[in-house]
């Protein structure tokens, strides 16, 4: 069994006005321990709605969700499933507790209930996992935007979670800050061995994926690498989706008729590469 795996899941939300909308239209997926899967789709195509399932925020309809085998339906198994799965929102301000960088890290822990002297150490190491450990004394509301949300992915890490789930963690931030965040991110996955679920709307972040999947009106679009993914350009545009940069660009020169550009090009690195080597052909 995959790690987070979600079977036929169904969710409506109870709208007064229009009645019960369904946001999960029977989505099944799976994701194994480790991964870095890259959640992308329009507002309301049931990305964040999903996601909130894998800590079960949000219990499903229909269908099952489980964590680690264990079923998120099942209320005796709430808090064993919320200590695996972190999740950090889109504004870090709505996670901020305390008035003290360090007092906001140790916050979970305390409520765990895990002894003073290790909340020192875990503190301690999840400040300095998110470079933030010479901030530990300062006020979390004089931070800068990147920073605060770096404090809000330190605040889960104090938990130990095996998972994190951000949704949208960049969405408010300049792109010094988004860098920044997604520096962190890639580290705790890479060296840390965290599974992340990164819901975002920057197709250049998604890059960074070992796995990008596509929602659309509830359902799975496309699943893939994000080499296969973003190699299917029509597709996306079709439903007014975006591509990363490079890969726009690539297809927009094969457009106009340089077809030795090869497909598949997502990161900038591989684009320049491509373009050195064709007009090296051409000289």
């Amino acid at each position: 069994m995959d790690y987070l795996q979600a079977q036929d899941v169904r969710f409506s939300y109870d709208q007064e006005e229009n009645g019960m909308i369904e946001v999960l239209k029977g989505v099944t997926l799976g994701i194994q321990k480790g991964d870095f899967v890259a959640l992308l789709g329009h507002n309301g195509s049931g990305k964040s709605t999903l996601a909130k399932h894998f800590n079960a925020l949000l219990l499903p309809n229909g269908g099952k969700v489980y964590v680690d085998g264990l079923d998120t339906i099942d209320e005796s198994l709430r808090f064993a499933i919320r200590k695996q799965v972190g999740l950090v929102l889109q504004n870090p301000d709505n996670q901020l507790v305390a008035s003290i960088v360090e007092e906001d890290i140790a916050f979970g822990p305390e409520n765990l209930g895990v002894p003073p002297a290790e909340i020192r150490q875990r503190v301690d190491a999840a400040l300095k996992s998110v470079d933030m450990y010479e901030y530990r004394e300062h006020a979390p509301h004089k931070l800068s935007g990147g920073q605060k949300q770096r404090i809000a992915i330190a605040g889960i890490i104090a938990m130990q979670p095996s998972t994190i789930v951000l949704d949208e963690p960049t969405a408010m931030l300049d792109p010094r800050g988004r860098q920044e965040v997604m520096e962190t991110v890639i580290k705790l996955n890479r060296e840390k061995g965290i599974t992340v679920v990164l819901i975002t709307h920057y197709m250049d972040e998604a890059v960074a994926a070992n796995r990008v999947i596509v929602m659309d009106k509830g359902s799975i679009l496309i699943d893939g690498t994000p080499q296969e993914v973003f190699s299917q350009v029509e597709l996306l545009k079709e439903h007014d989706l975006d591509v990363p940069q490079s890969t726009e660009l690539i297809y927009r020169l094969r457009e106009r008729g340089c077809h030795r550009l090869p497909d598949g090009m997502i990161t900038e690195e591989a684009c320049i590469a491509a373009l050195e080597l064709l007009l090296k052909e051409k000289s």
